[in-house]
């Protein structure tokens, strides 16, 4: 059988996300790592769930926790040449599983900027 390689979409952070995931427990960068791992293949982490509030513009997010609380990443696979961390930060909201909104505002910009990053380096 002939050796196929997987096409790997390359990996863009945005803003603070890379400096933020660096600062996680090594189980949680774990989990995070292994779903964008799965994202720059074109699958989805068994984890990974649509981020509601972007029309299901492919915007994701992989949940984990440890002792320390629980934690967020949101990455997207909309755009078709690479994948894009949007944002990693820790969830602190006390109303349920809602994502506070200066996150979810922040993402939206995030957003903005990896399709202005996108259309610069790939169209």
């Amino acid at each position: 059988m002939p050796d196929q390689k997987q096409h790997r979409k390359p990996l863009h952070w945005i803003g603070s996300s890379r400096d933020d995931i660096r600062d996680l427990s090594d189980d949680v960068k774990s989990i995070f790592g292994f779903a964008l791992d799965q994202a720059q293949l074109g699958a989805k982490h068994m984890d990974a769930k649509v981020l509601t509030g972007f029309g299901g513009a492919g915007v994701m997010e992989v949940v984990a926790n440890d002792l320390g609380g629980t934690y967020r990443a949101v990455y997207t696979v909309r755009l078709k040449s690479a994948v894009y961390v949007l944002h990693v930060f820790q969830k602190k909201s006390k109303r349920g599983i809602e994502t506070p909104k200066s996150d979810m505002d922040k993402i939206e910009r995030r957003m903005k900027a990896a399709i202005d990053h996108h259309k610069e380096h790939y169209e």
